[in-house]
Parts: structure tokens; sequence; C-alpha cells
């Protein structure tokens, strides 16, 4: 069962593997180009280390391209949800709701989200609060 306590999610080789090991190779490669200075290979090693910087830069790229498009879907999800329950258009309240804010609340009950909604914008809660006020905790275990 997910709540606030336990929502936050890894993903392994993400975490735990790619990118702790590009930042190795990446920390490594500087090392090499200190060593390196002033020898005849140092051109070799500011070669590794741009290739190095180039393979810290990728999943590190990858991962904001998927929560960029995490986040579009949560918005779309989150007007459909405000339709439903409202038969009106989430927009117009969007402006006075921060992305983190709209993110949180996808986590709320249908049956405390207009409620939640409200308070969040008369109050400006902020991500963590709207969560933790969240009673009945939506699951939300597809995302990235």
């Amino acid at each position: 069962m997910q709540n606030y306590k336990n929502h936050a999610r890894y993903y392994p080789l993400h975490h735990f593997v790619i990118t702790p090991l590009t930042l190795l190779y990446f920390i490594w490669s500087i090392v090499k180009v200190i060593q390196a200075f002033d020898t005849d290979l140092f051109a070799h090693a500011t070669y590794h280390l741009l290739g190095a910087l180039i393979i810290l830069i990728l999943p590190i790229l990858s991962r904001l391209y998927a929560l960029k498009n995490q986040d579009r879907i949560i918005r779309m999800e989150m007007r459909l949800r405000y339709f439903e329950l409202t038969g009106k258009s989430l927009r117009e309240l969007e402006p006075k709701l921060r992305l983190s804010q709209i993110i949180a609340l996808r986590f709320a009950s249908d049956e405390e989200l207009l409620s939640l909604i409200d308070e969040t914008i008369k109050n400006d809660l902020r991500a963590k609060v709207i969560k933790q006020r969240i009673k009945e905790w939506q699951a939300d275990t597809r995302r990235v």
C-alpha cells in the first residue's frame, strides 16, 4: 500500500548502477587529467575526460526527458479528473497552482481532491504539506 512515507521511487539500474558508474568514470578522468598535466599523456587524458562528461550527461538527460514527459501526463490526468468531478476545466485554476502542487494533488482520492485544491490555492500549501494532508492515498506505481 503506497502512502506518503513510501511513495518515493528509485529505479535501481539508473540510481544505483548507471549514475554512480558514470560519476566514478568522470571523477577518475579528472584525476587522470590532473596527473597527466605537463606530460605527453595530457591530450589523451583530456579526451577521456570529454568522453566521461558526455557519458555522465546522457543518463541525467534521459531522466530529465522522462520526468518532463511524466509532468505533462500528470497535468493532463489532473485536468481530466477535475473535469470528471466538476464538469469544469481545471485551466482556470492552473495559474494559481504550481506544477509541484498539481503533482502532489494527484495522490488525493476523488473525495478529497476538490477540497484540497481549494485549500492549496487559499493557503499556498507546499507539495509536502499537501501529501501529508491526504487521508485516502491514491497509489501511483507506474511513474518513472
